[in-house]
């Protein structure tokens, strides 16, 4: 079996050359003033990409720019996304045929690849009027290789078992900034803290653990380098801090 590569495109975006499919998941490509890194790609230039994925509606998961962009320079490319924010997605301009939503326990198989949605806990783990969870984490799945992408959460009873359900994780993208009153009092919903996300990678035992949401936004920190400290003393495994657009092979005894 080949493996796979994984690019962190920073905040959670991440970029996944699974055989002959690529998928994008949360990339923000859009250029603001309040940005730290600018977007290793523009969109106009992101070629190649047969899934995009959103794990939910701000700005940083679903660049609703960008995927306005995306429907037309990558014509073929299906999108996957909360299935409650349809509407918004289709305002893009997608086709309706290349959109899937996904709720909570749903499974879609495009080309080679396996997605399975889980709740997401943004701060809160609620539902909308009909049943469906705005925010999902997603395992993707090729090959016998796993990736678990959380989108933005918070550990939640029962989430553990679930991603445990999967099997062997081969690589796991955690958010490590955390929450507080500051950030919630100016309606910035939080995540797991780094201490958090670390209990979670040491129980769930990733082949691989990437600490992500934490350089984007002066204002909504994260530090990777005490994440990667806690998940060493406290489970004795060693994390990889990503770099952007730098590749991570996984799945065939590679990683750079």
């Amino acid at each position: 079996m080949n493996g796979a590569t994984l690019c962190w495109l920073g905040q959670m975006g991440l970029m996944m050359q699974m055989g002959e499919t690529r998928l994008c998941v949360d990339y923000f490509a859009s250029p603001r003033a309040d940005r730290q890194v600018p977007p290793p790609i523009s969109a106009d230039r992101v070629e190649g990409v047969q899934v995009f994925l959103g794990t939910h509606d701000h700005l940083d998961h679903i660049d609703h720019e960008a995927w306005k962009v995306w429907a037309k320079t990558c014509p073929d490319a299906l999108l996957v996304f909360p299935e409650a924010h349809r509407d918004a997605v289709l305002a893009d301009g997608i086709d309706g045929a290349r959109a899937r939503g996904m709720n909570d326990g749903e499974t879609i198989r495009i080309r080679d690849v396996t997605i399975h949605a889980v709740a997401a806990a943004h701060e809160f783990l609620h539902r909308d009027e009909n049943g469906r969870y705005p925010c999902l984490q997603y395992v993707i799945e090729w090959g016998g290789l796993r990736v678990y992408h959380a989108g933005d959460t918070l550990r939640y009873e029962g989430m553990l078992p679930r991603l445990q359900g999967f099997g062997r994780i081969d690589a796991a993208l955690l958010p490590i900034n955390g929450r507080d009153g500051r950030r919630y009092r100016r309606d910035c919903i939080g995540n797991m803290t780094f201490q958090e996300a670390a209990d979670l990678a040491g129980e769930l035992k990733p082949g691989l653990v990437i600490p992500g949401h934490w350089d984007m936004f002066a204002d909504n920190p994260g530090d990777p380098a005490a994440f990667a400290d806690y998940l060493d003393a406290k489970y004795g495994m060693k994390c990889s801090v990503p770099k952007i657009m730098e590749p991570i092979r996984i799945g065939d005894g590679q990683k750079r």
